[in-house]
């Protein structure tokens, strides 16, 4: 069994947010592979489904970004399952837009999410890194992350997510490099 977190803030009003990018994977993981429907636990939002032969859960923390990993922990301990279980898919500054990066523990590199979950569990864990691009100035980013994604920019988020939902039973399968790959190559039709 593997856990597979996307983070993101709780409300309608943050939905469109580069910072939820995480929240919106999930979604389309659900969708495009027919997870069950969404229960509360975990102070957060699951979905229960299959991709391959691994059973995963979606979990959407609805503890607010940077309080995620007291809903990840409670998960993982839940379901006594150890960090190596946890797959988290986030936004990532450091990264062109729409570039999709997979990274087996590190540090938090300044993301509250992470930083939390790093808190809670220690830093090995697998990242899906989703990049948004870096606004240019240090005093520029709290507003940009929490900025809705521009409608130029609708598309390439429409077609990543759907190539990060199509190519996903690579992650399911821990073949983290051919992921990245066909991502990519998705990401270039």
């Amino acid at each position: 069994m593997q856990i597979w977190a996307g983070l993101g803030n709780p409300g309608p009003q943050y939905a469109m947010h580069r910072h939820n990018v995480g929240f919106m994977v999930v979604d389309v993981i659900a969708d495009i592979h027919g997870f069950g429907p969404v229960q509360r636990k975990f102070q957060g939002w699951i979905q229960e489904g299959r991709i391959g032969s691994e059973k995963i859960i979606l979990l959407k923390p609805a503890t607010f970004m940077n309080e995620s990993g007291r809903s990840v922990g409670e998960a993982l301990r839940f379901y006594k399952l150890g960090p190596e279980a946890l797959t988290v898919f986030h936004d990532e500054l450091d990264l062109a837009p729409f570039k999709v990066k997979v990274k087996q523990g590190g540090g938090h590199a300044g993301h509250n999410g992470l930083r939390s979950i790093t808190q809670h569990l220690g830093p090995d864990y697998r990242r899906v890194r989703i990049g948004i691009g870096h606004p240019g100035h240090k005093e520029r980013v709290h507003g940009y992350v929490l900025g809705n994604y521009a409608k130029a920019e609708q598309d390439d988020l429409i077609q990543m997510l759907g190539a990060i939902g199509s190519e996903c039973d690579w992650l399911a399968k821990s073949d983290d490099a051919r992921f990245m790959s066909d991502v990519s190559l998705r990401m270039q039709d």
